[in-house]
């Protein structure tokens, strides 16, 4: 005979001792409590360990959130099968498949083995009491708007149950040392579902994002109280799994040799964390036909790419007043740096004057209201990512200086990237292999003598 605990209690005095605490807690001294934060377990994910700042941290709570179909499910059962134990499994929680499915599942990721034990229950007090008798080595709960306690009011995915679970997972792991991940649910806003507490109770939060057409996916930190807040992680959804991409085919990963050299594709050097990623920005302004041109980002900032086409209009002398902008970053990565301002004002100039950046060029650099290209941080870095993936030219703030393999051309304005002798726009940018660029005339010409003095007519002379 055996006795096992149906219901726990719920009630906040009431957390601690359900959860085995019976001595009262007492303050230390600051200076006598253990800096050693224990050994990280190393999930063998080299990009999920780099994003978790080394590995997971032993009763930390982690938070995994993405769209649906997005690989979450895959990514939280690939952790489990390598952090269980033959002694020691890891326990995958779910409330929304059944155990069989969750078999077909990891039979196709080929991670069927006794390290992992499932239990398709969503009652909050039955998973709690599961973890207390079992102690895994992991615990993975998809996903958190599932779970519900039947004392509580409200139904599973409310404030109050969603928040009454975090806190008693967060107890639970701090006391056990058992490394909890859930999975969560976004909004159509693309940010984490249910109250704003969840993402403060939480240890880490990750993102994971990505095309659902598209073959990458990118894993975010948005918040690690044990390692940077601004990782990123790069992975390939394959017929078994998310694969991790080398250090190599990451930084080639969001660049097309047959795009390069096309007017309005101007490649940068962006800063994730720390890794230093080439991204292509993709350009295309075309003329209106109707009152109010169309100003259109993905990628990149909708209220910075105005910004920047003020700037042109001001400092440049350029004219987007009948023309409509569309603006891509390749390989849906979000450009949100200021250091690919400068690519991004180059790529609108070119597609705009139908003139190209070189090939093996990237133009790095923040550009402010005045027109002017500010200096970035972390040059170093950039410059030896450029040159390995083959880049010798760059175009960027005066600080930028020549390299061994590469040939720095230092502005001080826009206006000077785009005119003079410092200008790298040249004519004739074609895609290899598709049918000749057509030359197009100058996308403002003098108005012929006699014609109208319309408003129309004054713009084309000026």
């Amino acid at each position: 005979m055996e006795e096992e605990a149906i219901h726990m209690p719920s009630a906040g005095g009431s957390r601690g001792r359900a959860l085995g605490q019976e001595a009262v807690s007492r303050p230390v001294d600051l200076d006598q409590v253990s800096a050693h934060e224990g050994e990280r377990l190393q999930t063998g994910i080299a990009e999920l360990d780099r994003v978790l700042g080394g590995g997971v941290v032993p009763g930390s709570l982690i938070l995994l959130a993405g769209e649906p179909g997005i690989g979450k499910s895959t990514l939280a059962l690939q952790v489990a099968g390598r952090l269980g134990q033959q002694e020691r499994p890891a326990l995958y929680v779910s409330g929304e498949e059944s155990a069989a499915q969750i078999r077909l599942r990891a039979s196709r990721l080929e991670c069927v083995s006794p390290r992992i034990r499932v239990l398709a229950d969503p009652d909050l007090p039955t998973v709690l009491g599961a973890i207390e008798r079992d102690r895994p080595r992991l615990v993975v709960v998809d996903s958190m708007q599932t779970i519900f306690d039947p004392a509580l009011p409200g139904s599973p995915g409310g404030t109050t149950q969603v928040k009454e679970a975090a806190v008693q997972l967060l107890f639970l792991a701090n006391q056990t040392g058992i490394p909890v991940l859930i999975n969560g649910h976004v909004t159509k806003e693309k940010t984490v579902a249910g109250p704003k507490a969840l993402e403060h109770t939480v240890d880490v939060v990750l993102y994971l994002e990505g095309e659902r057409d598209g073959a990458h996916r990118l894993l975010r930190s948005h918040k690690n109280r044990f390692g940077p807040s601004d990782e990123l992680g790069i992975f390939e959804m394959g017929d078994h799994g998310l694969l991790e991409l080398s250090p190599a085919d990451a930084s080639r990963a969001f660049i097309d040799e047959a795009t390069q050299g096309v007017p309005g594709n101007v490649l940068t050097i962006t800063c994730e964390g720390s890794r230093p990623l080439a991204v292509e920005v993709q350009a295309l302004v075309a003329r209106t036909r109707f009152g109010l041109p169309r100003r259109v980002s993905s990628g990149f900032d909708l209220g910075r790419l105005h910004l920047l086409i003020a700037v042109l209009e001001k400092r440049c002398g350029l004219d987007f007043s009948e023309q409509d902008v569309y603006l891509n970053v390749a390989g849906g990565i979000k450009l949100t740096e200021p250091s690919g301002d400068l690519a991004v004002a180059l790529a609108m100039a070119g597609s705009l004057r139908d003139l190209s950046v070189p090939a093996d060029c990237f133009a790095i650099g923040e550009v402010g209201l005045g027109g002017e290209v500010r200096r970035v941080r972390r040059l170093e870095e950039r410059a030896r990512e450029a040159t390995a993936l083959g880049l010798v030219m760059a175009i960027g703030a005066s600080d930028l200086r020549d390299r061994p393999g590469l040939h720095v051309t230092p502005v001080r304005t826009v206006a000077e990237a785009l005119e003079g002798q410092h200008s790298l726009l040249v004519p004739g940018g074609t895609i290899q292999g598709a049918l000749p660029a057509v030359s197009l005339p100058p996308p403002h010409v003098a108005a012929p003598s006699g014609s109208g003095r319309g408003r129309g007519s004054r713009r084309r002379s000026a």
